[in-house]
């Protein structure tokens, strides 16, 4: 929610937007807040996701970037990372997004 208020608080206001998100019942926060949350320091899980990202950047290259999260997750156990699968895939996911093939494959055909 933090990225939609920061995309559209130029166009809207943030008061304005809190106001609305409040009006919706999706118990979201107050401009107060929003800022409090702008504010706060990174957690330690967000520093850490950003120096496995990173690592995880550079593993991914060095491997011709075919690696799925399971061979990912070994190849940074190997680097020295502690770090789990569940994790591992998280940050793939976030980071690479799947991508889907375009084209026929070899089983579709149409009869005549």
């Amino acid at each position: 929610m933090i990225a939609f208020i920061d995309t559209y608080r130029d166009q809207f206001g943030v008061e304005a937007i809190c106001r609305v998100l409040q009006t919706a019942d999706c118990g979201f926060l107050t401009s107060r807040g929003y800022r409090a949350a702008k504010s706060r320091p990174a957690s330690t899980r967000a520093v850490r996701d950003r120096m496995l990202i990173e690592d995880m950047q550079r593993i991914h290259a060095e491997n011709y970037s075919v690696y799925g999260y399971r061979k990912m997750h070994h190849a940074m156990r190997r680097a020295g990372w502690d770090i789990g699968r569940d994790q591992t895939a998280r940050l793939m996911k976030n980071r690479w997004p799947a991508r889907s093939s375009s084209g026929p494959h070899a089983y579709d055909y149409h009869p005549s």
